[in-house]
């Protein structure tokens, strides 16, 4: 890969970022006068220029490329790639593992591969500049604001060795044209930057009881988490424990965050997501939220942000990819209308227990909810149901219920949960905690409530719980990947009868087009050419 080309957008991307954000810790004032030579001085410096990297972190999701949140879901077996019936099949050769869905679309993810190497950029820039800023007499605030950044450095890198496996690993800032790394390489870097993140940024760093103005910020539980998820992935794809931390210490760490008192589960499911407890109010136009946990509530245990300040004037800091799940066309509040990506399967519907409050906490049933004005003509592979969690929300009227511009694309601003607390707890069982029955038991007790009834603990009944509980939240793929290509593809090959416009339709997913691929994505082809084939393309794309 060719940095030249990522490397001038990443600069002015870090020096202008400033000026849009507007949400708790990334409220700053512009600072377009800021330059690199009369930058990175002292701890303000600092502290702004991390900030710039978290900014670099929303952006991967909110410039307007294909998000990796949004990818994630399609790519699982419990939805399809839907959007309208006379779109490109973009999303298509997606859910299906196939090129052929759409030939001409080989730079899905150009975008996407260009925002994630600025934002990794900022991240490397400022970790070369810190050496140089004056701490004075606060050390300790360097080893945080280094521990941060790497943080965000070994997430996002996480996040592209899922999709491509090997990528370029730049850990310093370079115009080299530089070759992709082996998989073992880059989840090095990840491993190494996620545990200094969790020895260095201080425990009391980022309370939840300051949560209103520090939420988003990474913490060392944060770090302890994604490094559990990390060695998860990583273990079970690739069949090795050789990576520079073991089994015991990841389960440490989520051990010392579930004591460290920071966390709980909240009490209903369904108070997690706005789209989900919302409740309209037509006579005044208004959603009462009172049932909402709200943003930075005790079960976050890391989030990326989103505000609703975003405008077609240059400022990127909404949450644009919610609306490419939201329903096709239609304004039901307090749902509101999107590109009906994502249709929901009906055989995942099925899997439910009738106990579960997760089911209607997670799905929309468009029949069953009485969504009379949705019109499925214009919809491609329509089950009947859509995704609650991730999903746009309206008032009455149909405009959007946040500030800014009240425009549905561009003023969503549901923040995207990472980490949640019962991946905690479901990880640490997982990985074989003493305590593995009650923190099994807390996650299906809050899920089932008065009609929970015991179940043994075991990694298959942990597996299936998870599918449940963070249905729709970006982790199900990656889930089935872990357990091995045979084992995924037993999820994800089907054949499901759908409607797409006013014709039968069928989703088929096809059990060599996915082993082929090993489940990684397409490297873009602008890519490819721009390192002058340097570059090379994963197999089955």
């Amino acid at each position: 890969m060719n940095t030249k080309n990522i490397l001038g957008a990443g600069i002015l991307l870090y020096f202008l970022c400033f000026s849009s954000c507007s949400s708790s810790f990334l409220d700053v004032e512009p600072m377009t006068n800021v330059l690199e030579n009369n930058f990175y001085k002292n701890v303000a410096d600092a502290e702004m220029a991390l900030v710039g990297c978290y900014d670099g972190y929303q952006r991967t999701a909110s410039n307007g490329s294909l998000s990796f949140n949004v990818v994630a879901d399609v790519l699982a077996d419990l939805s399809f790639g839907g959007t309208g019936n006379t779109d490109n099949r973009a999303y298509q050769v997606l859910d299906r593992f196939d090129k052929n869905e759409s030939p001409s679309d080989n730079n899905l993810f150009d975008g996407t591969w260009t925002d994630y190497y600025a934002a990794i950029y900022r991240c490397n820039i400022l970790l070369e500049k810190l050496e140089g800023a004056d701490f004075g007499s606060n050390p300790e605030a360097k080893l945080r604001i280094e521990g941060e950044t790497r943080f965000l450095r070994g997430l996002l890198y996480f996040d592209l060795v899922r999709l491509f496996e090997r990528v370029p690993l730049l850990v310093k800032t370079t115009t080299e044209n530089v070759p992709q790394a082996e998989a073992k390489e880059t989840y090095d870097v990840i491993v190494d930057d996620l545990r200094f993140a969790a020895e260095n940024i201080p425990a009391d760093a980022y309370p939840k009881s300051r949560a209103s103005v520090n939420d988003g910020r990474a913490t060392r539980y944060a770090a302890q988490a994604l490094l559990a998820r990390v060695y998860l992935f990583y273990t079970g794809y690739y069949a090795k424990e050789d990576l520079a931390v073991s089994k015991a210490q990841v389960l440490a760490g989520l051990e010392e965050a579930i004591s460290s008192g920071e966390f709980a589960l909240v009490s209903s499911f369904a108070s997690l997501w706005p789209a989900a407890s919302y409740k309209p109010n037509t006579a005044e136009n208004t959603l009462d939220r009172t049932v909402y946990a709200g943003e930075g509530n005790s079960e976050i245990v890391f989030a990326q942000k989103f505000n609703s300040t975003q405008d077609y004037n240059g400022n990127s800091d909404g949450n644009r990819w919610l609306v490419m799940l939201g329903l096709r066309n239609t304004n039901a509040s307090p749902y509101g209308q999107g590109w009906g990506g994502g249709t929901v399967s009906r055989r995942f519907v099925n899997e439910f227990s009738a106990s579960d409050t997760r089911k209607v906490a997670s799905i929309i049933d468009i029949e069953g909810e009485g969504i009379a004005n949705f019109d499925s003509k214009d919809q491609r592979e329509y089950t009947g149901f859509a995704n609650k969690k991730y999903t746009p929300t309206a008032l009455p009227d149909g405009t959007s219920n946040t500030g800014g511009e009240k425009d549905f694309q561009i003023s969503q601003d549901q923040d995207f949960f990472v980490i949640r607390y019962s991946d905690v707890l479901l990880m640490a069982a997982e990985l074989g905690s003493a305590n593995a029955q009650s923190y099994f038991d807390q996650v299906r007790r809050r899920a089932h409530q008065e009609a929970f009834t015991p179940l043994a603990v075991s990694k298959a009944n942990i597996l299936r719980e998870r599918k449940f509980e963070f249905a729709f939240e970006g982790i199900r793929y990656w889930d089935l990947l872990r357990q091995g290509l045979e084992t995924a593809a037993s999820s994800l090959v089907m054949t499901e009868n759908v409607l797409s416009g006013t014709a039968p339709d069928q989703v088929i997913v096809k059990r060599e087009n996915f082993v082929t691929t090993k489940g990684f994505m397409q490297i873009p082809s602008n890519q490819i050419t721009r390192s002058s084939g340097l570059l090379v393309q994963n197999a089955g794309w």
